[in-house]
């Protein structure tokens, strides 16, 4: 049970404020009855919310897919750059979201944006080796040697020892000395994949990540769009 100011503000209806004001004008129905009173009693799970007509669904948890762009900082807010936060459609932002982990502002791909908080948790625990796969365009050309380094653990920067990851050579471009590969992470250290990459003596030119789990990037988004994840996405998420 919940007040139901406190139902509507959830469900993104405005402020605490704004909602007592809504709530007062005779604009909510709680099971086919008009309630004036904001600190009237709902039962989040079974009672039938309406506003201006419109049925009002509970929910308290929020998962979104986003295929992030170039140029766009993975925060909540900043003073400076445009965020990932401020693609968000004013009728789906919330000021709980949060971006699952970080995408450096030259990386595109996929990002995981929810208010699940000890998902997010679990997601990113080295402990719980959750894979993340990235594919890059690299300078240079990447050898079985790079492959053998990069599954024993490479150590970068003279003293920063990275865990076992699988390198995958998709192809080589020879006369432009390119290289196309994949890598599988269990750790998200910072800017790490274009650490590795250096410390092999190759440079990293572009860089989109795949895959978070069992969550991949979903080919019909756009860059800068998202879509909310399914029942099913949820629930393999969490199982594992």
């Amino acid at each position: 049970m919940m007040r139901l100011d406190k139902f509507l503000a959830d469900m993104a209806l405005g402020s605490r404020k704004e909602v007592k004001k809504i709530i007062k004008k005779g604009n909510v129905k709680v099971n086919g009855k008009i309630i004036t009173s904001d600190k009237f009693q709902v039962d989040e799970k079974c009672d039938l919310v309406f506003y201006k007509e419109e049925k009002i669904n509970y929910q308290n948890e929020f998962y979104y897919l986003m295929n992030k762009p170039q140029g766009v900082i993975t925060a909540t807010t900043d003073n400076v750059d445009q965020t990932v936060m401020d693609l968000f459609q004013d009728s789906d932002y919330r000021l709980d979201l949060f971006p699952v982990g970080r995408l450096d502002k030259d990386t595109e791909g996929l990002l995981l944006i929810t208010n699940d908080g000890p998902l997010a948790h679990h997601l990113l625990s080295p402990k719980h080796h959750v894979e993340k796969e990235y594919q890059a365009t690299v300078s240079g050309i990447m050898s079985n040697k790079d492959v053998t380094a990069f599954f024993k653990g490479l150590t970068i920067d003279g003293d920063e020892n990275c865990q076992p990851a699988r390198l995958i050579i998709d192809s080589i471009d020879k006369d432009k000395e390119i290289s196309s590969i994949r890598l599988i992470l269990q750790e998200g250290k910072y800017h790490q994949v274009k650490r590795m990459v250096k410390a092999v003596g190759k440079e990293v030119l572009n860089l989109k990540r795949l895959r978070m789990g069992s969550l991949l990037l979903d080919e019909n988004l756009d860059l800068g769009e998202y879509r909310e994840l399914t029942k099913e996405e949820i629930a393999q998420l969490k199982s594992l």
